[in-house]
Parts: structure tokens; sequence; C-alpha cells
């Protein structure tokens, strides 16, 4: 459980500082975060796999970069999905631009947190 709050938390704080790096995606406050961590986390474990699978032959054709078009598609989903939460995408380069540093910053921060574990 506490594993799951830290990651939680830890997502939530990659989000902000992903919102102030990339213009166009919108987090208003921490609760807004915390929101849109969950939705990402839901949208990441049921509609992310079925994306994979049917984009498996272009992921392969294009050495694994369709992979970062499948990640911004699925957060601009989770954007969609929560309208007027304070979470907000407003494109797909956005999302696009956003899903890589979303993944670099909770990369460091994840590599923190099992630190402090």
């Amino acid at each position: 459980m506490k594993h799951f709050l830290l990651t939680w938390l830890g997502t939530a704080v990659a989000l902000l500082i992903t919102s102030r790096i990339v213009s166009g995606f919108v987090i208003e406050t921490f609760v807004a975060a915390l929101v849109a961590a969950i939705v990402i986390g839901l949208v990441n474990a049921f509609i992310r796999p079925i994306l994979r699978f049917f984009a498996f032959p272009l992921t392969l054709l294009t050495f694994g970069l369709f992979t970062f078009v499948i990640n911004a598609l699925a957060l601009w989903l989770a954007s969609a999905l929560t309208p007027g939460s304070g979470f907000e995408i407003k494109g797909f380069f956005p999302a696009l631009l956003g899903s890589i540093v979303l993944a670099i910053v909770s990369s460091v921060i994840n590599y923190f947190l099992r630190v402090v574990e």
C-alpha cells in the first residue's frame, strides 16, 4: 500500500512538473494532478494494451518509435475523460511532447522514491 501511494504521489508531482515545462499541457492544482494520475493509470491499464496490440505492426516498422504516439494518445484520452477537472491537454503535439517529458520526469522521481524506500 505504501508503494502504491508513493507511486501515485510521484506521478502527480511528475504531472505538475511536466505542466510547467510543456505549453498546452495544463494541470491547475495538485488535486487535479492526483485525479489525472488515477485516470492515466486506468487508461494505461485498460486501453493502452489494446492500442499497443493493434499498433504492433506500425511499432515494429518504426523500431518502437510509434510507442511515443501511443503514449501521447493515452495521455490525450485521459485528458478527454476528465473535462473540467483542471487537467487538459490542448492538442496532439502537447500530448506527444508531454508524454516524453513525463516519462523522463517520472523515471527520475521513481528512482529517488526507490532510494527512499
